[in-house]
Parts: structure tokens; sequence; C-alpha cells
């Protein structure tokens, strides 16, 4: 367990740090209230100085934003052109921002509260992302956010049209926001082997996150679909949407694993797109360095597939466009795993990031297309 320390007057004081990130804990921590200026907070937290907040809760907020800000200001500009240069430059240029933006913390009692003025009760929000409380812990007013906002979204879901309902996306799993993917798992033509007789059908999903393409192949017809996942948290959050959804008796979540031990009809997978080292936790859903969960999906997916079966492959080329990788190299690694492709469907992302044109990305982004690849065994 690590732990930060800290003076206020000449007491000193300690306690438990914890990053969702793995951020090591801050070897300076300093007192910071409501008279603390943007720019002395700015310059102390690009010199490694972490300020501990005790004053009102609004007015860290408006610190952060303040803060946010100044390095922008300070950062350079990716160039126009949507190669990997950019991509590392606009990568590193973010991973400075979130380590700046990081060291503003706040303290959180022994059950999850928040000492802060105007503070909001984070108690539940604080559950639901680190499990039950284990004594006062510091950790990042950035961090502390995002454990609120995952928490509104936990409640309210996230409409999914393909399904007529919602998916509730819990802390640390990747949300199903980017539709295009649940729409083309929705309306690609099902194996010949199932398409007369669905009920008879067994798919896998594998890396199923919220269960959000799992819970559509149910509701397909499919007798049995096996979602599975590495992620605890994922494999939490896929249960509970199944019976949310009525489809726990055809869903079966297991896990931690890639593939389960037997053979389905069809096998699903949708992984990371974008070959490049995640921040933390919290970006594994779209990075993948070396690109392990592609890899592992095409070189089992034989060893699981019923005579007849395919494999559908959901992957943006996003990574393309940034020059992360090439078409050349995804289909030398489907022939490497003795697959054939039998058709592609594509489909335009909508998402609103593909139209911002202040993203330092948006050549990248607004020509990128996401594909269902459907794959059979080379026989």
């Amino acid at each position: 367990m690590s732990t930060i320390h800290w003076t206020e007057g000449h007491t000193h004081q300690s306690a438990r740090w914890h990053s969702e990130n793995g951020a090591r804990p801050p070897r300076r921590v300093v007192v910071a209230d409501d008279r603390t200026k943007a720019d002395d907070a700015h310059r102390q937290a690009c010199a490694g100085t972490a300020l501990l907040w005790q004053g009102d809760f609004h007015n860290a907020r408006q610190l952060l934003r303040a803060m946010g800000r100044r390095i922008d200001r300070a950062l350079p500009r990716p160039n126009a052109s949507p190669r990997s240069d950019s991509f590392q430059l606009h990568r590193r240029a973010g991973g400075h921002r979130a380590r700046v933006l990081g060291r503003l913390l706040v303290l959180l009692d022994d059950d999850y509260a928040l000492a802060s003025r105007r503070a909001p009760d984070v108690r539940q929000a604080c559950i639901g992302a680190y499990g039950p409380p284990k004594g006062p812990m510091v950790v990042s007013l950035r961090e502390l956010l995002g454990v609120i906002g995952a928490h509104q979204w936990r409640l309210k879901g996230v409409e999914v049209p393909a399904l007529g309902a919602r998916v509730h996306p819990h802390y640390g799993v990747f949300a199903p926001v980017r539709g295009e993917y649940v729409d083309l798992v929705a309306h690609a033509p099902l194996p010949p082997v199932i398409r007369h007789s669905p009920a008879a059908g067994t798919a896998f999903d594998l890396g199923t996150g919220t269960g959000v393409l799992a819970a559509v192949l149910a509701r397909r017809g499919l007798n049995r679909v096996v979602a599975t996942d590495s992620n605890p948290r994922a494999l939490a959050c896929a249960r509970e949407n199944a019976h949310r959804l009525a489809l726990a008796d055809r869903i079966d979540v297991t896990g931690p694993c890639l593939f389960p031990e037997a053979r389905a009809d069809l096998v699903v997978c949708n992984p990371p797109w974008i070959p490049a080292r995640p921040a933390g936790p919290i970006e594994q859903g779209v990075y993948d360095a070396d690109g392990a969960m592609l890899r592992g999906f095409l070189a089992g997916l034989s060893a699981h597939l019923r005579p007849g079966g395919e494999g559908w492959l959901i992957l943006s080329d996003l990574a393309e466009h940034l020059g992360l990788r090439t078409r050349g190299h995804l289909l030398a690694a489907i022939d490497a795993a003795h697959l054939r492709v039998v058709d592609k469907i594509d489909t335009k992302p909508r998402h609103p990031r593909s139209r911002d044109t202040a993203d330092p990305l948006h050549a990248a982004r607004r020509a990128e297309t996401t594909s269902l690849w459907r794959l059979i065994p080379v026989v």
C-alpha cells in the first residue's frame, strides 16, 4: 500500500494513496485552498508538486479547468498530417496534461465522504469504482470527477437503438457510445449454419465489456451466448446487464479469459483498435500496445469454431490512417492464422469526434471506417 505525506500547520499527516492509472504517489505535497492562484498551482504541478485541496469543491473544479487552459496554451500543436508522428505527439501531450492535472488531490474520509464545502455525496460512486472503503484515501480530483461521471452513466445507462433498451456501464468498462459497431453485429447476415435455425446456434462474444454485443446476439435469436472478458469489472457489468435485459438465461458470462473451453457457430470479437500503450486500465478498451487481443482472436479462432461456423472481427481502420498499422499487416495476420475473408461490411463513424475539426487527429478520424470482417478457416 502506497502512502502520501503532508504537513498542516506543524502537524504531520498521511493517508493511503490510490490511482487507477497506476501513478506513483507524489513525493512532495502542499496544502491548497480557495486562496491558491491558478498560475501558482500550474507552476507547482508542472514542477512535480501535488496540491491537496482543502477549500470549496466548486472552486477546486474551477482551478482544475484554469490549470488545464494554461497547459493547453503551452502544448505544441500536432501537424495536420494524420501520421504516426502526429499521433505520438498527441499522446505525449495528453499524457503530460493528465500528469499535471492529476496533481490536484482530494482526501476521501474513511467512508469516502468529502469534507470540502459544497462537495457532492460521492460515497456510492466511490464504492462502485473502488469497492468497500478501507480508511481515508487520497485520489486526484480529475480521477474523482471521472468516478462521479461514470456513476451517473451507470445509473442512467446508455441508449442502444439496436436493443431498444439501455445498457449500464460500470466504472472502468468501455461504454457502447460508438453505435456503429453495435449496428454491424445487429444487421450482419448470420452464418448459414445457423441462419435458418438461430435458436439452435451458439455464439461467443470475446472481450464483452458491458455485454452489449452478447445481448444483441441473444436478441437475434441465438439460444446460447458465452461472453468472456479479462476485466473483472467487465464480467460483473455484463452479468448485471444480462439480468436487466432479461437475457441471463441465454447469456453465460465467464472469465477472465479470451476463449471459453468449447466451440461455437459464431465467434465475435471487437478488440482494441489502436496498437499503442494504454495510459491505464480505463484506456484498455481502445489501446493495446502489441495487438495481443487481435492476435489471440485470430490465432485461436479455427480451434473454437464448429464446422460451418464464422468469426466476426469488428475493427476500426483508424490505426491505418494514423500510420500505426497497415492493411497489409492485418491481412497477413489473417492469412497466417489460416483464415479466409468471405465478406467485409463497412460503416462510417457517427460519433462527435469524427466531426470535430479542432481535433488534432481530425483528418484520420474523418477517414475512419469500421468494418465487420467475416472469417472462416481455410480448409
